[in-house]
């Protein structure tokens, strides 16, 4: 199917199945909204997090894109999906402590397990490649800052504000008033969280630029390519982790303590 051409002022709307994409919603929304749109964005290297907010017209041309092309690639990844007869949990529809469920399982037992492995990685490359290539230790310093920031990250969430979170909604569920929390609104410790994603994102933009894109020299050995592999896995969950809280988590929290008070 060949996508509309766009006329300036107006929306360009491509439909897969029963699905209709927009320029005029944001990169935020098409990603909550469309199951296969993450792996489009971050495949084009969109910005669906910390970003999001942007609508999907301005990211393209931030990011020098034909926005028919993305168009085109975002149908044609979720035709793909509806033919692979895939089913796409909404995490929308699912209760708060599923998705801090999820969360846990899946990113942070992740990030907690990669970290390590990295660390003792980039250290290797560095100390041995450092001197014919100063951007490893460059990149050696970024990733401990990263790993560092996160580390504190994920305790504050494990430890008080997804706990405040389950609380929140059982208390809501039970319909028994919510146990005051230590700082006031679940908003201050979510503004909290999302300025850390930011700073997150900035340290990947700098790993990225520091690696020319992670790109391998060619003396690069088996321990050097394995971290380049592993710092781009590690990005593109990292870019998933923060979807899922600053788009989906973070927004339903807060509303659901104002409907409650």
């Amino acid at each position: 199917m060949r996508p509309p051409r766009q006329v300036r002022g107006e929306p360009v709307q491509i439909k897969a199945e029963e699905m209709t994409f927009d320029t005029n919603k944001t990169v935020r929304e098409l990603a909550v909204e469309v199951p296969s749109a993450t792996r489009v964005f971050e495949k084009l290297g969109i910005d669906y997090c910390c970003g999001g907010g942007k609508k999907l017209a301005e990211a393209c041309s931030q990011a020098k894109l034909s926005v028919n092309d993305v168009l085109s690639g975002l149908e044609q990844a979720e035709n793909a999906r509806l033919a692979r007869q895939e089913t796409a949990i909404d995490w929308n529809l699912a209760s708060l402590t599923e998705v801090i469920d999820q969360i846990m399982k899946k990113h942070h037992t992740y990030v907690q397990a990669e970290i390590p492995r990295l660390t003792n990685l980039a250290n290797k490359v560095s100390s041995k490649h450092g001197p014919a290539h100063p951007e490893t230790v460059v990149m050696n310093d970024l990733f401990e800052m990263l790993a560092d920031e996160l580390t504190m990250h994920l305790m504050k969430e494990e430890q008080i504000l997804f706990p405040y979170i389950v609380r929140l909604e059982e208390s809501t569920i039970e319909k028994t008033p919510v146990i005051p929390s230590c700082f006031g609104t679940v908003e201050n410790p979510i503004a909290m969280m999302v300025s850390e994603h930011d700073s997150a994102g900035e340290i990947l933009g700098k790993l990225r630029a520091a690696t020319g894109n992670y790109k391998l020299p060619e003396d690069a050995c088996t321990s050097y390519r394995a971290l380049y592999t592993g710092l781009i896995e590690f990005e593109a969950d990292l870019h998933q982790h923060i979807h899922m809280e600053n788009n989906i988590l973070f927004p339903r929290a807060i509303a659901l303590e104002q409907g409650s008070n």
